[in-house]
């Protein structure tokens, strides 16, 4: 819970144990999946995955992995580089009934460039692979796990993904993918049927090509459709139809969305799945790109003060299991009685919901009231109620 910007008083022990957790980090997630978040799944009909990567700026260059990325938010007056580390993370996208879809981290991959690899002990260096291949280990770790809940897998992930070294694998697991199409894909008609007598292989790729920029700008086959998309009724013009493409190796459903700067295209490798789904599984990736926001901004990743290989993965992987943990605990609790406490805060909106800042500290309110209480218990020592009193002092200066 305070990992922010320091890793603790006791740093030799915690550092040691931050990299211990960067080694054995597939396990723990699994624990964590399994035993953590998959009560929250009680009820659902499918399993929806989000896979994106995120920078985190570090400083110093005797930082094991870091080097310079491409910085997706750079602001009015930043830069468009970033040094520091680039994390590819896999997340679980749950339902609230009242705080809408909220991604839940649970594993990521350190992506290190092939030019900084030679930087790196030969003890500890990685093999070399791309954010692709990291995606696809990521899926592949997720898939046993999963499976045992017996539902539909589906991942959602960046037009950057939409690759054939990533669409193809997770094809070949079972998962369908949704994401963003380019304008200029090559894409082609559905093959007809094979002729009666003809001898082969069906075809897997129709004879005609298909231009998008020609379909996104003819006025007819366009609907409109009322779709709740982040938590919100909303009006979308849409047309969708069928089309072969090679990296998803076969037929996809494509939809085309008229949106104010000019349409977009957006396929799901799931030819049976209505533009509802397919549109609302786009918006609800949104929400790992909030978690990447409060993961940074309120957990502090990214700010301790680390340099090794192995310590520096831990130390992320534990901001990402504390922002998960606290999701988890304030999942079923009421907001008003329980998380959100805005009496000094008159011009605060009594109907907005509750942030991760607020969930992290009504747990560790929480905490703090269960060591407070232990501590005054019938019995207890001077020395043990110092000890509190100097913690709770700690803690508010």
């Amino acid at each position: 819970m305070d990992l922010a910007g320091k890793l603790s008083g006791q740093y030799q022990r915690c550092y040691v144990a931050v990299a211990a957790a960067g080694k054995r980090a597939d396990r723990i997630a699994r624990r964590l999946l399994t035993e953590v978040v998959r009560p929250l799944l009680k009820g659902a009909t499918r399993l929806t995955l989000a896979l994106d990567d995120t920078p985190t700026k570090r400083y110093g260059p005797q930082v094991q992995g870091a080097g310079v990325h491409h910085n997706p938010t750079p602001g009015p007056a930043g830069s468009p580089y970033v040094y520091g580390h680039v994390f590819v993370v896999l997340a679980l996208l749950v339902a609230h009934p009242a705080w809408r879809v909220v991604a839940l981290p649970l594993l990521a991959r350190l992506y290190v460039r092939k030019v900084d690899l030679p930087g790196l002990d030969p003890k500890h260096r990685p093999a070399f692979r791309t954010k692709l291949q990291l995606t696809v280990e990521l899926l592949r770790w997720a898939k046993p796990w999963l499976d045992l809940l017996g539902l539909p897998i589906w991942v959602v992930a960046d037009g950057a993904y939409a690759n054939k070294e990533f669409l193809k694998p997770a094809k070949a697991l079972g998962m369908t993918v949704v994401s963003r199409l380019r304008k200029d894909a090559a894409l082609r008609s559905v093959p007809g049927p094979r002729p009666a007598g003809k001898r082969g292989r069906p075809r897997t790729y129709g004879p005609d090509v298909i231009e998008l920029a020609k379909r996104g700008g003819q006025r007819r086959g366009w609907s409109t459709e009322t779709l709740t998309l982040y938590g919100v009724a909303t009006v979308k013009k849409h047309k969708t139809f069928l089309a072969t493409w090679r990296p998803a190796g076969g037929v996809i459903r494509v939809v085309l969305v008229d949106e104010p700067t000019g349409w977009r295209a957006i396929f799901c490798t799931d030819t049976s799945a209505s533009v509802a789904d397919i549109l609302g599984t786009v918006a609800d990736r949104f929400s790992l790109e909030i978690t990447f926001r409060e993961v940074k901004q309120v957990v502090g990743a990214g700010q301790q003060q680390v340099r090794f290989f192995w310590a520096n993965i831990g130390a992320f992987h534990v901001c990402l299991w504390t922002f998960t943990m606290t999701e988890v605990w304030a999942w079923g609790r009421k907001e008003e009685e329980e998380l959100v406490d805005r009496s000094a805060s008159s011009w605060d909106k009594a109907s907005r919901r509750p942030s991760h800042a607020d969930k992290r500290r009504a747990w560790r309110r929480e905490l703090l009231g269960e060591e407070i209480r232990a501590t005054l218990r019938p019995g207890a020592t001077e020395a043990e109620i110092q000890a509190t009193a100097e913690r709770l002092l700690s803690l508010a200066a």
